[in-house]
């Protein structure tokens, strides 16, 4: 099992080009990445960016929010909700996301693609 300090952290972005409240698609080693920060949280998220219901790159572009105490985005499309931190499908289907680890440091924002 990897610790925080194992991982290998690319810089991704500095902390002013995120979006409060929202996402912004972000190309990582050929992979297209969904980054959110969720401001009323303090929190940071990074999925992959494709929706697997109809394989389309729009997660970044959706709406996030909470179901109970678990944070969430909503794709823009298809309506489909995902949990930001576990990557499950909430609403009902088999499908999954992947998401990665975020850490923000001095300004900058690193995410891992090592899981």
């Amino acid at each position: 099992m990897k610790t925080l300090n194992s991982i290998s952290w690319q810089q991704v972005c500095r902390i002013e080009d995120a979006i409060d409240n929202g996402g912004v698609c972000l190309k990582v080693d050929n992979q297209q990445i969904a980054l959110f920060y969720f401001k009323r949280r303090n929190a940071w998220y990074a999925t992959q960016n494709e929706c697997p219901h109809k394989k389309q790159m729009i997660l970044s572009r959706g709406m996030i929010g909470s179901l109970g105490e678990t944070p969430k985005v909503a794709c823009p499309f298809h309506k489909k909700t995902f949990a930001l931190d576990t990557g499950e499908c909430l609403s009902g289907d088999e499908c999954a996301i992947k998401t990665y680890p975020v850490k923000v440091e001095a300004g900058m924002v690193y995410i891992s693609l090592d899981n």
